[in-house]
Parts: structure tokens; C-alpha cells; sequence
């Protein structure tokens, strides 16, 4: 028997990699994406006396190597310290004038925040700080709008990912080939109960964050919704394609955990992005919930529009454009052989 075990373990190379190369894989990966130490701050200096102080900050090696200067505007404002952060440009923002420079911090980028307090106190009584978005630094602030998007992947892409699968093993599969559908049609039709019944549970999840912790809500609940829609196509044109690789439910299961695994993991939900090792970082950047990430953090805490939030609802929706084609082209490569057959066998 434990022959017959390693002869099956050889010819199912998919378990084989679940077992010997995904352990070695993960561990390299997230072994550098796991930091939660932010080395650099992108800071605006605004203000009449904004050069003075970008001079005072560079001459002081401590703060120097952390404030990473790359706004100085000494005809900006107040509003214009603050556009900065909400639009996500900065992660502080010095406002210098007649009196003490005040030092606003983004509270919704919680690690970002942490770290600047830390270079706030080092500057001392000079300077006054005001915590905007997040000013208690509360984590289910942060982690809610970021908790949405998690929900909504594992609910897509593992229920998804099975639909096609069962239809497989049901052997009806070869059924909906014959039929007068495409195969958009057929995945439209599949996805279509699942991406109503998330939605539900999206906005049953968002107001329970709401009442239960107190998270905010200032942005347009329109743009949070546009994001949610596209990012729910994304993850369930994802479960699709995944069904369409896979043979057998376990299969697919397997398949859909190795897709989360990252999702949950390098998506800046818990460990911060700026903070990985650049050999890792992309990959958080190739994935769904990255974006929506930043989608509902900016709406939800920073009240963030369109003109700020345009890039990763446009990124989402390539995605999501990608992936529903990707699942169409393997199911017409799955099924249209097959369909073949079985016009020929019921014409004979």
C-alpha cells in the first residue's frame, strides 16, 4: 500500500508540488514579505518656510534617513498638506507658517503612522502633530475595509472555483457543450447567482464593520461599490478559470488555496508593501486584492474620489477583463473536443 501511495504521489504532480515545493515557497516568499518595520516615509513640506525646514530635516541623520522628502511647496497650505494624504501621495505632511510646523500623519496607513510618530517625538516640543483619518491608530479601522475584500475572495474563488468541477464529474459538462451557448455565456450564467449572493454579503459585511466597530465611512458610496463590483468579477472570473484547469474538486480546492495563500498574504492587508523586499513586492502588485484594498481604505477612511482611486478601479478592471477571458478561452479548449464527439456520436 505505501508503494501503490508514492506510485499515485508521482503521477499527481499537483499534489506533489502542493507537498514538496509550495512549503519551500512559501517560506522564501513570505519569509521577506513578512516586515512590519516601515524604513521610509513619504513626506510634503508646504508652506512659506518650507525649504528652511526640508534643510533643518535633511541636516539630522536620524529623521533624515526615514523622511523621504519628495513634495517641498512653499506656496501650498493647509489643504494642500491634507489633499496629500488623503489622495495617498504622502504618509506625512509638514505644514510650516508664522508659528511651530504641524505635522500631519495618514492614520490610515497604520504602520506608515506608527513609524512617523516615532520620527515626530525625535523632532521634540518644536513641532505640532495631528493624526488624520485614523486618529486613535485603531487596527479594525484599518483591517475592516481590508477584511471586506478577503471575505469576498475566499467566497469567490472557492465556491467558484468547484461549479464548473462538479459539472465535470457529473458528466453533464459535455451537455452544455452541444447546447446553443458560448462559452462566455456559460461562465456569465455560472458566475452570475454568485456574484448576486456576495454582493449581499459585501454590504451585509461593510455595515456590520460599521456598527460593530465604529469604522468610518467618508467617501462616495458609489466609487466603493463600482470597486466591489469590478473586484467581485475579478475573483470569480478567477474561481472559473480555476474549475477549468481542474479535474476533480479536490483538485480545485487545491488550486484556489495556492491563489489565496498570496492574496492574504502580499496584498498589503497585513504586512505593508513598501515594507517587503522588492524581489517580493511585485506580486502584490499582480493581485486583486491589492487594489481593492486601497479602493476601500481610500473611500471608507479617507473619503477619497475618483481622481484619487481612477488607477487601481482601472487595474481591477484589466484584471477582471484578463481573467474572464483566460476562463473562456480554457473552457472552449475544454469542452469543444468533447462536444465534438458527442455531435458525431448522436448524428450516427
Amino acid at each position: 500500500m505505501i508503494i501503490k501511495e508514492f506510485r499515485e504521489l508521482r503521477r499527481d504532480r499537483r499534489t506533489l508540488a502542493m507537498l514538496v515545493a509550495l512549503p519551500l515557497l512559501l517560506l522564501v516568499v513570505f519569509g521577506f514579505a513578512a516586515n512590519f518595520t516601515i524604513t521610509t516615509l513619504e513626506t510634503a513640506i508646504v508652506g512659506p518656510n518650507a525649504n528652511t525646514v526640508a534643510d533643518r530635516l535633511a541636516a539630522d541623520p536620524q529623521v533624515a534617513q526615514v523622511l523621504h522628502v519628495d513634495t517641498v511647496d512653499s506656496a501650498g497650505t493647509d489643504a494642500t498638506a491634507r489633499t496629500a494624504l488623503r489622495d495617498d501621495v504622502s504618509d506625512l505632511a509638514i505644514v510650516t507658517g508664522a508659528g511651530k510646523p504641524t505635522v500631519y500623519i495618514d492614520g490610515s496607513n497604520l504602520f506608515a503612522a506608527q513609524a512617523a510618530k516615532i520620527v515626530v517625538a525625535r523632532m521634540g516640543p518644536t513641532v505640532d502633530s495631528e493624526v488624520l483619518y485614523n486618529p486613535d491608530l485603531k487596527t479594525s479601522w484599518v483591517m475592516v475595509p481590508a477584511i471586506i475584500g478577503l471575505i469576498l475572495t475566499f467566497i469567490g474563488t472557492i465556491i467558484t472555483s468547484i461549479g464548473l468541477v462538479k459539472e465535470r464529474e457529473a458528466g453533464t459538462l459535455e451537455q452544455l457543450a452541444v447546447m446553443p451557448f458560448s462559452p462566455a455565456a456559460v461562465i456569465s450564467g455560472k458566475i452570475a447567482p454568485y456574484f448576486l449572493l456576495a454582493a449581499v454579503d459585501m454590504v451585509a459585511v461593510t455595515l456590520l464593520g460599521i456598527w460593530i466597530f465604529s469604522v468610518p465611512f467618508n467617501g462616495n458610496a458609489l466609487i466603493f461599490a463600482l470597486g466591489a463590483a469590478i473586484f467581485l468579477f475579478a475573483v470569480l472570473g478567477l474561481g472559473v478559470f480555476i474549475s477549468t484547469i481542474s479535474k476533480t474538486t479536490g483538485q480545485a480546492i487545491q488550486a484556489a488555496m495556492m491563489v489565496l495563500l498570496p492574496q492574504v498574504l502580499l496584498s498589503g492587508m497585513i504586512f505593508p508593501l513598501s515594507a517587503m523586499a522588492p524581489g517580493v513586492r511585485w506580486i502584490g502588485y499582480l493581485l486583486p486584492l491589492t487594489y481593492f484594498t486601497k479602493i476601500s481604505q481610500g473611500v471608507m477612511l479617507r473619503g477619497a474620489g475618483m481622481s484619487t482611486l481612477w488607477i487601481p478601479i482601472a487595474v481591477l478592471t484589466a484584471m477582471a477583463l484578463l481573467i474572464f477571458g483566460a476562463a473562456v478561452f480554457r473552457l472552449k479548449r475544454s469542452i469543444a473536443p468533447r462536444g465534438k464527439a458527442v455531435v458525431r456520436s448522436g448524428l450516427t
